[in-house]
């Protein structure tokens, strides 16, 4: 886990634990985690959490890119209203469709407007990205967000609503699906 909170600017919370078969705490991202365009697999990483604080009464799940040539980061995945009694994504809980998601989970559209994972895909001459995996324990069991609504309202939303938070940050670069098979 990161030593600081990334998203401390949100509102100091405790850290809780999370790991995941496929992903690790600064290191870089395997092939699978990268977009198909960039010669990856386009699979949401397996996730599992624990530790998060009582009274949590659901979850919610992000990717985001602080790196993005954007100016305002890059949004890969948002889930949210992920019942507090689901501990764990399996890989692919981010396919189109969401089969794989628990039921009443919602999947926001990203920044390509699709409801699903999408991987990382540095531009060329951008250097390293942080690829900023975040578990939100969130304390009401659903949030009330339009299902159109963008991340960024979600983490305005969650601002108000996170009780703690566990963070993985890998990294990537362009052709970083070809060197981290």
């Amino acid at each position: 886990m990161t030593a600081t909170d990334p998203l401390a600017v949100y509102g100091e919370v405790p850290l809780f634990t999370l790991s995941s078969t496929d992903v690790t705490d600064g290191s870089p991202l395997s092939a699978a985690q990268f977009a198909a365009g960039a010669g990856g697999l386009e699979r949401s990483p397996q996730l599992s959490w624990a530790g998060f604080p009582a009274g949590t009464k659901s979850f919610a799940v992000t990717l985001y890119d602080p790196d993005a040539p954007t100016g305002s980061g890059f949004w890969h995945w948002a889930v949210f209203n992920i019942p507090a009694s689901v501990t764990s994504l399996p890989a692919g809980a981010g396919a189109p469709g969401g089969a794989l998601l628990p039921a009443g989970a919602v999947t926001l559209p990203n920044e390509l407007r699709l409801t699903s994972f999408i991987g990382a895909s540095p531009p060329p001459g951008t250097g390293t990205h942080r690829y900023q995996f975040i578990v939100h324990a969130v304390d009401v069991a659903a949030l009330d967000l339009d299902p159109a609504s963008t991340p960024a309202v979600l983490g305005f939303t969650l601002r108000f609503h996170t009780l703690g938070r566990a963070v993985i940050e890998a990294t990537g670069a362009f052709g970083g699906a070809a060197l981290h098979p």
